[in-house]
């Protein structure tokens, strides 16, 4: 089940792309990241509300508030700089620099988490790392 909403995601954010390089055309790029902020806040505390998760806020431990509030910020500032970049750049380019997250990913996996690198591991960041590159060259 994992796997399907995994595409599911690489599909939505496949056309996040390309409908922000379309809706930010004229419009200021953080300007336009609090817009997307706001309709996903929404969507976001609809979810809660739907699937009656509500009740569950008060039973979060203050280490999973401190790293949810860090994780949020960082969200924020990659939505800043992304849509940043591909108001200035094409969005076949930003898009594969923006997906080396998964490369930077496996190594603070590595780093924090102490997840092992394995040789399939190794073999994939390289791939993608030299996707990007070729994808991003002239």
């Amino acid at each position: 089940m994992w796997l399907l909403f995994a595409l599911l995601s690489a599909v939505f954010a496949a056309l996040t792309s390309v409908l922000a390089k379309i809706g930010i055309e004229n419009v200021e790029s953080n300007l336009a990241t609090a817009i997307r902020t706001v309709v996903v806040l929404i969507m976001a505390w609809g979810m809660v509300f739907l699937t009656k998760g509500q009740g569950g806020i008060s039973d979060i431990s203050r280490k999973s508030w401190i790293f949810l509030i860090l994780s949020g910020l960082a969200t924020g500032a990659s939505w800043l700089c992304y849509y940043k970049a591909i108001q200035i750049g094409e969005v076949s380019k930003v898009v594969p620099v923006d997906k080396l997250s998964v490369v930077i990913t496996l190594i603070l996996a590595a780093v924090f988490l102490h997840e092992r690198f394995t040789p399939k591991t190794l073999l994939g960041a390289v791939l993608i790392t030299a996707g990007t590159l070729i994808l991003i060259s002239k």
